[in-house]
């Protein structure tokens, strides 16, 4: 089941519906402003006194797209774009250029994932829906997950969480916390315990009570990919024993301030684990909100969320032609 299929209509009518369209599309702005004006400032100073694109002015181009941690593959994917639309049209006004690197940038994301389907989302008739969690220590995963739950329970949706990340006493803690703040079920056992026995224990749950969203939270570890690939393996075959579909979903959560460090993250946890979604934090401080272009083109797996605030409603669904409309002030 997709997890762009996480939520019937009928449970949307009647409950909190999303922040108004206009609201999303400013707090997304607002979110890359730091990225937008850095990236802007530095193109508006390559076409100063320049009336038409040339070889010298890709080439800064190419430079502020790398330096803006898009990725080196990705940025010649795009500068390989304009050349041909300079050829095709044999002349491209530098007035032109910002318009045109929008529209290939949004071209491209929507050629690599097929379209900009990130909408809407249904149970279906996989209940409950486990979507089990990874990433490192620091990205915001916790933080994450309690947005995750308000963001599934303000459609309606009876949401359970499991404290799986049982290596550190602040993770559980953490989970417990924004349980508390979002009014969702919280699993958990003592530091140290088994942390597929709490999964175990939070299907079981939820199940009994006829959950429709379970969220599992794991330990952030990537020192040992072997040890790492077991335990999310067992955990997974542990889940299946309560929910064989399970799980749903594994997403990855990563820091879009650490630019390429995040790219770098989401190959090792490649290694460990299918990870089928991912989620990007933390880029309302950062000026490298690039990266969700490079990491979403050379990944192949979708971006499912992006964090652009301290808000519960700052979790927003990635949707790819809003994201770049929004990097480029439209």
């Amino acid at each position: 089941m997709s997890f762009l299929n996480l939520f019937s209509k009928d449970k949307r009518d009647g409950v909190a519906r999303d922040v108004a369209e206009g609201d999303l599309e400013q707090g997304l702005q607002k979110g890359l402003q730091r990225t937008k004006e850095t990236v802007f400032s530095k193109i508006a100073r390559v076409v100063a006194g320049k009336s038409k694109v040339d070889e010298e002015i890709l080439d800064h181009l190419e430079e502020i797209l790398v330096t803006s941690d898009v990725g080196v593959e990705t940025t010649l994917k795009i500068i390989r774009r304009i050349e041909q639309r300079i050829a095709n049209d044999k002349y491209l006004d530098t007035n032109e250029l910002t318009e045109v690197l929008r529209e290939e940038i949004a071209a491209l994301l929507l050629d690599n994932h097929a379209g900009d389907t990130a909408d809407d989302f249904s149970v279906g008739e996989s209940r409950p829906c486990v979507i089990m969690v990874v990433g490192v220590n620091g990205v915001g995963k916790t933080t994450t997950i309690g947005k995750l739950a308000h963001h599934f329970k303000q459609r309606g949706n009876k949401v359970f969480l499991g404290a799986a990340d049982t290596f550190r006493a602040a993770a559980v803690d953490q989970i417990c916390v924004w349980g508390e703040r979002v009014g969702v079920e919280v699993v958990k056992q003592k530091m140290g315990a088994d942390p597929a026995s709490v999964a175990f224990d939070t299907l079981t749950s939820a199940v009994a009570h006829d959950a429709d969203v379970v969220i599992i939270d794991t330990a952030g570890r990537l020192h040992n990919k072997i040890g790492l690939m077991n335990e999310l393996t067992k955990i997974k075959n542990v889940m299946q024993k309560v929910v064989p579909h399970a799980p749903n979903e594994v997403l990855l959560v990563l820091d879009g301030s650490t630019g390429q460090n995040a790219y770098n993250q989401a190959k090792e946890f490649s290694k460990a684990t299918e990870i089928t979604a991912l989620a990007i934090t933390k880029l309302d401080g950062t000026a490298k909100g690039g990266v969700v272009i490079g990491i979403s083109d050379q990944l192949q797996i979708p971006v499912k969320y992006i964090g652009i605030g301290e808000g519960l409603d700052d979790l927003q669904v990635f949707r790819k032609r809003q994201f770049v409309d929004s990097l480029f002030g439209k």
